[in-house]
């Protein structure tokens, strides 16, 4: 028996937690599904609802697995940043799993980029990037002994050569949906938003190369899954779980040339009615058909790396895009009833008081539907991380996704980069209340609940508005 499990909590990541919108870990599905098809017996335990990583013992205890595979999901963002929290989640159910005998093998994008330690932990082996491929040959070659032909593999003291990333996504099967208790994952979403998302991944990687992306699983290439597959996933996942809403947890979504036209003309001709979010870049949003055809499948909102309203920042990032064009796709999303939110990064080296007042006054002058605030944060394989290695602090990963400390030494203290979030999520609602306040008195009685709430949410923070900007510009003028 083979038992799948991964290393994120829910519970270790408060703010997470808070905000009750999880998604099942779907690269750890995709991996448990191709190793049954090949006709080996798997088991599943997910640790996102557990409580602690001692949890485990339960399902090692009943399964009595002989391979114990701690598989993340390198589809979320969340896995992505490294967190030490889940990181010694990690460690712990390792040091479980080798006291039961199992032979512990290990895929994460931490452990792609730090495998000596995962080794050092007790992991027989770890697979770097991506690994399905790998996992499978390693299985296979288990009872033989003998692994140094396995490309993308890393035990004792060798690491083989890179694996190359899969070009046909179709030929995967689809994800393990079977293995896992969706309960709890509708349970939390109807009641924290009233309707239920589940995920889904129509590529991989990304060949646009911002310099402070970390890649370690996909890498620069992408590849895509054919519309005729996606489609053929949601009316499975429609029938068998009722989804609202579909998160395509893509870097970048619709890449491909007639891609995005293709998936919609399928999604009217299957009657699939649902409505999905996205990411994507704002050079890549200004073509009005492809808007069209986003808004026709269902695309309700895009979330946009704009990450800064400063020219001078973008071009250090090397992000290839410009402020001008997040202005014209935004405005252009808008007129075609899809929400535009933004990713924001502020502490990029370089950046001052001006660049920061660029950025907000972008928010305001365009008002996304949402906004995502972050501090820039080095990984390694990166441009970015190999720029300012020499100056990181001690601490070199975040112990969850909020905590949003600085690593390295740049223009202000890592305090002021916490109270410049809060500060500019407070200008955002403030400015959202205003344009609510503007509707009700043209018309009150189109005002929505929601709409009430963001008033009196604004009139409340007010004074925390206030204190906020006096708080950063002490550190400004110091």
């Amino acid at each position: 028996m083979i038992l799948f499990t991964h290393s994120y909590f829910l519970r270790f990541d408060p703010k997470q937690w808070a905000t009750a919108q999880p998604y099942p870990p779907l690269g750890t599905l995709y991996a448990a599904a191709l190793l049954r098809q090949h006709g080996y017996p798997v088991s599943f335990y997910d640790t996102l609802f557990a409580n602690s990583a001692a949890d485990i013992s339960t399902a090692l205890h009943q399964h009595k697995p002989g391979i114990f595979v701690l598989y993340d999901d390198g589809f979320n963002y969340l896995t992505k940043m490294c967190l030490t929290n889940m990181r010694q989640a990690a460690f712990e159910m390792i040091n479980m799993a080798k006291a039961k005998g199992c032979t512990v093998i290990v895929s994460s994008s931490d452990s792609t980029d730090h495998y000596q330690q995962y080794l050092e932990q007790g992991a027989d082996f770890v697979l770097l990037g991506e690994a399905e491929m790998t996992l499978l040959e390693l299985v296979k070659a288990l009872p033989t002994g003998t692994f140094h032909h396995i490309p993308g593999l890393a035990y004792s003291s060798v690491k083989t050569a890179r694996r190359p990333v899969m070009k046909d996504l179709d030929a995967l099967p689809f994800p393990a949906w079977d293995l896992l208790d969706i309960s709890p994952y509708r349970a939390m979403w109807l009641k924290s938003t009233g309707y239920f998302s589940l995920n889904m991944a129509t590529t991989r990687g990304c060949p646009f190369k911002c310099n402070w992306c970390a890649k370690p699983i996909y890498g620069n290439r992408y590849n895509s899954r054919s519309p005729e597959n996606v489609v053929q996933e949601l009316k499975l996942l429609k029938e068998k779980f009722r989804f609202d809403h579909i998160w395509f947890c893509d870097d970048i979504f619709g890449l491909k040339p007639g891609w995005v036209h293709a998936f919609a003309n399928l999604v009217e001709k299957e009657g699939l009615h649902f409505k999905f979010k996205i990411q994507c870049r704002a050079d890549l949003l200004l073509q009005e058909n492809y808007i069209k055809d986003l808004a026709r499948a269902g695309c309700q909102t895009i979330w946009m790396g704009a990450e800064s309203g400063s020219q001078k920042i973008l071009d250090a990032m090397d992000k290839g895009t410009t402020v001008e064009q997040i202005y014209t796709s935004t405005r252009l999303l808008k007129k075609h009833g899809i929400h535009p939110s933004f990713f924001i990064q502020f502490g990029y080296p370089g950046e001052t008081k001006d660049d920061i007042a660029l950025t907000i006054r972008m928010i305001r002058d365009l008002m996304p539907h949402e906004i995502g605030i972050s501090v820039s944060y080095p990984l390694p394989g990166t441009a970015f991380y190999e720029r300012v290695k020499n100056e990181l602090r001690e601490k070199s990963n975040w112990t969850d996704s909020d905590e949003l400390l600085l690593m390295f030494r740049n223009t202000y203290p890592p305090e002021y980069y916490k109270k410049l979030h809060r500060y500019v999520h407070l200008v955002f609602r403030k400015q959202q209340a205003w344009m609510a306040m503007r509707k009700a008195l043209k018309n009150p009685l189109t005002v929505s609940y929601a709409e009430l709430r963001k008033m009196a949410a604004a009139c409340w923070h007010m004074p925390g508005l206030l204190y906020e900007r006096m708080q950063l510009n002490r550190y400004v003028n110091e």
